[in-house]
């Protein structure tokens, strides 16, 4: 009980010593409020740029990659490898079965035409792929259910629809076994996704398609929808005859593979298979680098530098505007420190302690802290409006959520703490004798 009474008797004369030098802490509480608004921006943008997109799966889920090149003709990034495979190769490795889940997809953007008079044609982001793909990226269904292996073999005309197309279509009512036209073609649909839009959408980087956002509205199979001539948005050739009519037979990349690996030894094992593969289709001359490489889902976003490295810089910068600004801090607490030494003296001499000094100096940067969390989050809301208003694909999910609103008071209260330490080891320096006989 008694050390809550200290505690508020430090936070009483904290304040009372405050409000007799406004000047000063407004200047504290702005400098500190600039550094957290800077600081918590950039956080947060990089937070979301940064950020595990499927967190409960993220371990398992693996990205392989093989160089279908010629020898003379190097990739263009640098020596790496294609992130993209050709159909045959994406179906060699389907058709081998050895991961407990695999899928491939492309990326398209379709015409979808609504099946009412009055309704108009519109563009949507779509997803070629297989059966494999819902299971395996937990993708939760709010109607109906996803296709299976023999829907992909028959080239079943049926379609998986977003949450938000369907309430577009059809008033999000049950729209399973209703018809969409998609580029002039009947698809049946089989199933309604709820909410969900993993950010970023790793399983189609570099497929074309926006990264971030709402997602895609329609998934199609992927031999269905090629049998209605619907191509991929991102090709790449690397031999004479390659065509965007001829995707399944010609010298082109354009699928993307995703594999579910339970453990680390199912890893191994699929790099072995891996390696195997490439060397044999060496020997068939359909290859003529052996070049492989299996990634996890987050070492994919790290080897595809999902993070823009300006991100980290801005974010680097705004630490050392935050460290400008507690030096400020500091400095402003100091000189505060040194006009008030012949207070301190006649308290120490009236039998204050060294420890009551220094719990008043430090309640007094605490609370300077708390004003300028509070001023902070005035400026980082500020800073998120203007990058929400920027044409970066993630502007629109620049918000300031639970965790990073709390993270903002513990940062001020740690920097505000950091910077009250001097000026309050100073305080509890000061020697009464001296300060009584200036008096």
């Amino acid at each position: 009980m008694e050390e809550y009474e200290m505690f508020g008797y430090y936070l009483d004369l904290a304040l009372r010593s405050l409000k007799r030098n406004r000047v000063l802490t407004a200047l504290m509480v702005l400098a500190l409020a600039l550094g957290i608004g800077a600081t918590i921006t950039t956080l947060t943008v990089l937070r979301l740029l940064s950020g595990d997109p499927l967190p409960q799966k993220s371990a398992q889920l693996f990205y392989p990659q093989v160089d279908p090149y010629p020898a003379g003709k190097p990739f263009s990034r640098s020596g790496q490898m294609p992130w993209l495979m050709s159909y045959v190769d994406a179906m060699n490795l389907l058709h081998a079965g050895k991961a407990q889940r695999q899928t491939a997809l492309a990326r398209s953007r379709v015409k979808v035409m609504p099946k009412t008079q009055e309704g108009k044609p519109f563009y949507a982001d779509s997803v070629m792929t297989t059966a494999d793909f819902f299971p395996m990226f937990d993708a939760p269904f709010q109607y109906g259910a996803g296709w299976s292996a023999a829907d992909d073999d028959s080239r079943a005309q049926v379609a998986v629809i977003a949450g938000f197309l369907n309430d577009k279509l059809f008033g999000g009512a049950n729209s399973v076994g209703r018809m969409i036209r998609i580029e002039d073609h009947d698809f049946r649909v089989i199933g309604v996704l709820k909410p969900w839009a993993p950010q970023p959408r790793f399983y189609g980087l570099h497929l074309g398609g926006r990264d971030y956002g709402n997602g895609e509205g329609v998934f199609m199979p992927l031999l269905g929808a090629r049998a209605d001539g619907i191509g991929p948005s991102m090709m790449m050739s690397y031999g004479p005859g390659a065509s965007m009519e001829h995707l399944e037979t010609s010298p082109s990349i354009w699928l993307g593979v995703w594999l579910e690996l339970p453990d680390a030894s199912a890893v191994s094992a699929y790099r072995l298979f891996l390696a195997d593969y490439a060397q044999q289709q060496v020997a068939l001359g359909r290859f003529q680098k052996s070049r492989t490489a299996l990634s996890g889902l987050m070492q994919w976003l790290r080897n595809e530098h999902v993070v823009p490295d300006d991100a980290r810089l801005q974010t680097g910068m705004a630490f050392g505007f935050l460290l400008i600004c507690v030096v400020n801090t500091v400095g402003l607490l100091l000189a505060k420190c040194l006009r008030r030494s012949r207070e301190i003296g006649v308290r120490r001499a009236l039998g204050a302690s060294r420890s009551a000094i220094f719990g008043q100096f430090m309640a007094e940067a605490a609370i300077v802290g708390v004003a300028g969390g509070a001023l902070g989050l005035v400026f980082a809301e500020l800073g998120l409006w203007g990058i929400r208003h920027q044409p970066a694909q993630y502007a629109s999910l620049a918000h300031l959520n639970l965790p990073m609103f709390l993270f903002t008071f513990v940062v001020a209260l740690a920097a505000s703490l950091v910077a009250g330490l001097l000026p309050a080891w100073r305080a509890c320096a000061v020697a009464p004798a001296p300060q009584l006989k200036a008096n």
